[in-house]
C-alpha cells in the first residue's frame, strides 16, 4: 500500500522540495507512493515496548483537540520487544507525491574512512556455526544473526546529503530519516536508510504485508542475475526461510482480518544491490475501530517477524541475545507513521545506518536455518551493507 493511497487531501508539495528541506531534527517518509516530512514535537508518545498503539491514540485525540491539522504519529521503534522508541506526534506535517528523478549530491569519495567490523567476519562465522547447532538440536527452526561496521570519517557526515542519495538510487525503497537522539550522544543521531521492506500498510479497512526472507546479491551483469534469480527460486534453503516468514505474518494478520489473501509462492523482487523472496499479503480488518487495528497496532502486533529475529521468536530473541556482541538498537526495528483515522505505513528499518557526528553505525542480517554455510553468510551481509556504503562513498574501504 502506497502513501498516495493513504494521505486526505492530495499533496499539494513536489517531492524534491520535501527531500530538500529536510533537515537533521525532520522526520522524513517516502516511498513509490508519496513522501511524507513533519517538523517539531507538538507531543511525545509515552509507552513502553508493546503498547504504543493506544498510547498514540491518546496522543492523536489530544493533539487533533488542540487543533493540530491532520495529525500524525511518526517515529521509529528499536528492534527488541523492550528496546527504545522515538515516536512523537509532529507539528507540521507536509506530504508530496512519489520522490521520481531526484537530484542529489555524488557521495564524497574523498572521505577519508576508518571501519571497524563489529564483530570481525571471522567471528560471526563461528557465530553462524553456534547458531545451527542450535537448529541441529531442534532448539530453534530459524534465528537472523546480524554484524556491523562502525566508520568514522574525517569530517562530520552530513544527513540531507546522504538521504537524498539513497532516495536517488532506490526511489522504490521506503526510506527515512528520524531522529533518534539518545542521552548522552556527543551530536544529534540520525536513524537514516532506504528499506526494501514493507512491514505494514493500513488504508480504511485494508491491510498489506509484504514480508522479504531469502537473499541473493545482485551482480549488475544480467546473464548472471538471471542464474541468481532462477537460483534463488529454486532453493530449498530459501524457500523454507521464507516459508517462515510468509505464514507468521499472515498467522498474525489472521487475528485482525476477515478476509486474508495469501499467494501460494513467493515472487522475486530486485534492489540496486539485492534480490530478495518477496510475499504481498493483504486482508480486510474485521473492526478498523479498534486502536489495536491501526497501523501502528498492527505493526507493534507483527514486530519482530521471522524476516528479523527467527523461530520460535523467544528462542530467537535468546539466542541473538547470546551470539550478537552488540546492541542492535533501532537495525530491524521498524519505522513509519499512524494518522488519526489510524491508516498509515511502517517499514523494517533494515538498510539503514545510525549517524552521529562523524561516526556511522551500521548493521547487515542474514536467516540462519538448516542448510546455511557461515561463508556464505558472511558474504550476504557483505552485500546487505552495500546499499549505506554506496551512498556514503566508502563502497571500496569495507
Amino acid at each position: 500500500m502506497s502513501i498516495s493511497a493513504l494521505v486526505r487531501p492530495r499533496p499539494v508539495h513536489r517531492a524534491a522540495d520535501l527531500l530538500a528541506a529536510y533537515l537533521p531534527g525532520s522526520f522524513y517518509f517516502s516511498s513509490t507512493g508519496g513522501t511524507l516530512l513533519a517538523d517539531g514535537v507538538h507531543s511525545r508518545v509515552r509507552a513502553t515496548g508493546g503498547a504504543q498503539a493506544p498510547a498514540a491514540a491518546e496522543a492523536l485525540d489530544a493533539a487533533a483537540a488542540a487543533g493540530v491539522p491532520e495529525p500524525v504519529v511518526a517515529g521509529a521503534v528499536g528492534f527488541h520487544p523492550a528496546a527504545e522508541t522515538g515516536l512523537v506526534v509532529p507539528s507540521v506535517v507536509r506530504r508530496a507525491d512519489a520522490p521520481a528523478g531526484v537530484r542529489a549530491p555524488d557521495a564524497e569519495h574523498g572521505t577519508s574512512w576508518t571501519v571497524t567490523p563489529r564483530p570481525e567476519p571471522a567471528r560471526y562465522a563461528e557465530s553462524v556455526r553456534r547458531a545451527l547447532e542450535l537448529i541441529g538440536r531442534g532448539d530453534l527452526s530459524k534465528v537472523v544473526l546480524a554484524r556491523g561496521l562502525e566508520l568514522t570519517a574525517d569530517t562530520p557526515v552530513w544527513v540531507p546529503a546522504l538521504l537524498a542519495r539513497l532516495v536517488r538510487a532506490d526511489p522504490a525503497a521506503y526510506a527515512f530519516a528520524v531522529d533518534v537522539t539518545a542521552p548522552g550522544d556527543p551530536a544529534p543521531r540520525t536513524l537514516v536508510g532506504a528499506s526494501p521492506e514493507l512491514l505494514v500498510s493500513r488504508r480504511g479497512a485494508t491491510v498489506v504485508a509484504n514480508p522479504l526472507a531469502g537473499s541473493a546479491p545482485r551482480s549488475g551483469d544480467e546473464a548472471v542475475d538471471r542464474e541468481r534469480i532462477a537460483r534463488l527460486r529454486d532453493s530449498a534453503k530459501d524457500l523454507g526461510e521464507h516459508a517462515h516468514t510468509a505464514a507468521q505474518v499472515a498467522e498474525v494478520l489472521g487475528k485482525f482480518c476477515v478476509d486474508l489473501e495469501v499467494p501460494e509462492g513467493p515472487e522475486v523482487i530486485g534492489t540496486p544491490t539485492m534480490w530478495h523472496l518477496s510475499t504481498r499479503i493483504t486482508g480486510r480488518l474485521a473492526d478498523p475501530a479498534d486502536p489495536a487495528c491501526s497501523a501502528l497496532g498492527l505493526a507493534e502486533a507483527l514486530h519482530p517477524t521471522p524476516a528479523v529475529c527467527g523461530v520460535p521468536e523467544a528462542g530467537a530473541l535468546a539466542a541473538i541475545a547470546d551470539l550478537e556482541p552488540e546492541e542492535r538498537g533501532y537495525f530491524a526495528g521498524m519505522v513509519g507513521w499512524t494518522g488519526l483515522d489510524g491508516d498509515g505505513e511502517w517499514a523494517v528499518t533494515i538498510r539503514s545506518a545510525e549517524v552521529c557526528d562523524r561516526t556511522v553505525r551500521l548493521f547487515a542480517g542474514a536467516g540462519i536455518v538448516e542448510g546455511s554455510d557461515p561463508d556464505a553468510e558472511v558474504a550476504e551481509t557483505g552485500a546487505k551493507f552495500r546499499t549505506l556504503l554506496r551512498a556514503l562513498g566508502a563502497e571500496g574501504v569495507a
